[in-house]
């Protein structure tokens, strides 16, 4: 296939698993997709996209960690060696996930990486000779499984979080929180994404990594 018949081709399989994809403008991309998955309103952010001058599609998803839990991280971090141990079984967890990983780790007096978690990106290419709906669906799943795997880490060790989206250093200014709205302001469900993946700012609680 070339770059106009994956597209027309990913964005059907999408829309027959009820997906609802979006064109995302991505100029490092030939088509950039954006849809929640699993499908209904408490899905998470997904992209597909497939990048210029490479033979594959590429699917990503981030999460956002919520500031209350960032908080309880902290003071863990009081004690290095239970944090170092926490942080080590999060990267095998990921490693063990078989899918390609990022965290973004917290700043702290201008060194990088010596906070708390603060985000995670998971990710996954798949070569367009092996392209198909099957190994896409699977790999979306490999991708959520290994999401709900650090989520379900997190809220076990930290809490449920406090609904607060946390800070995120690595992504600057855009990672930076933003004040609340109002209650009476706030609009419905709504999923917001970056090129590196997504969070939920409007989630359920139980929804926030």
């Amino acid at each position: 296939m070339d770059a106009a018949e994956t597209a027309e081709a990913v964005r059907r399989w999408l829309e027959e698993e009820f997906l609802k994809p979006k064109d995302s403008p991505n100029p490092k991309a030939r088509f950039h997709y954006q849809f929640k998955f699993p499908p209904g309103p408490n899905g998470h952010l997904f992209s597909v996209s497939m990048p210029r001058n490479r033979d594959l599609v590429a699917i990503a998803s981030g999460t956002r960690v919520d500031g209350g839990q960032q908080a309880n991280m902290a003071k863990l971090m009081g004690d290095p060696r239970a944090w170092g141990a926490w942080v080590h079984r999060i990267r095998m967890l990921l490693t063990q996930s078989r899918v390609d990983w990022i965290v973004h780790m917290g700043h702290e007096d201008g060194s990088k990486g010596v906070g708390p978690l603060q985000a995670f990106n998971v990710s996954e290419p798949i070569w367009l000779d092996g392209l198909s709906k099957n190994e896409m669906m699977q790999a979306l799943r490999r991708l959520w499984l290994a999401k709900l795997s650090v989520i379900h880490e997190i809220k076990f060790r930290f809490g449920p979080g406090d609904r607060t989206p946390g800070a995120v250093d690595d992504w600057g200014p855009r990672g930076a929180v933003e004040p609340e709205p109002s209650s009476a302001s706030k609009g419905p469900n709504i999923i917001e994404g970056d090129d590196s993946g997504g969070f939920g700012s409007g989630f359920d609680p139980s929804e926030w990594a």
